[in-house]
């Protein structure tokens, strides 16, 4: 069975959400609730990111929730970045799709100005 543990931590102006495992049809459903309880919180400057650095594989029911996320962050005139590190059970998926270059793609930690 796919396993998947997501977390968030808040700081003074920015909220981090960390994911790590497989993104699947039978995990994304808690990312999705963890996502959009922390994209339902007021955002500070910082705004929201995904780490996803530590995901093993990143399937279409997971592209899904981080557009909708994308969308309803936009919405609310926030920005929700994804950090992929060096992972290519991410960025495989993203360039395939396209959503790299829709979503607010950082590299690595520390880069989250960059986009």
């Amino acid at each position: 069975m796919p396993s998947l543990q997501v977390r968030s931590v808040t700081a003074a102006d920015s909220c981090t959400v960390t994911v790590s495992g497989e993104v699947d049809s039978l995990t994304a459903p808690g990312l999705q609730e963890v996502l959009l309880d922390v994209l339902d919180r007021p955002q500070s400057s910082g705004g929201v990111v995904v780490d996803l650095s530590r995901v093993t594989f990143l399937g279409a029911v997971g592209l899904t929730v981080l557009a909708v996320g994308h969308h309803l962050a936009e919405n609310e005139g926030h920005v929700l970045r994804i950090r992929c590190g060096n992972s290519r059970a991410v960025i495989r998926p993203l360039q395939v799709t396209g959503l790299w270059d829709v979503l607010h793609v950082v590299e690595r930690e520390g880069a989250e100005n960059a986009c």
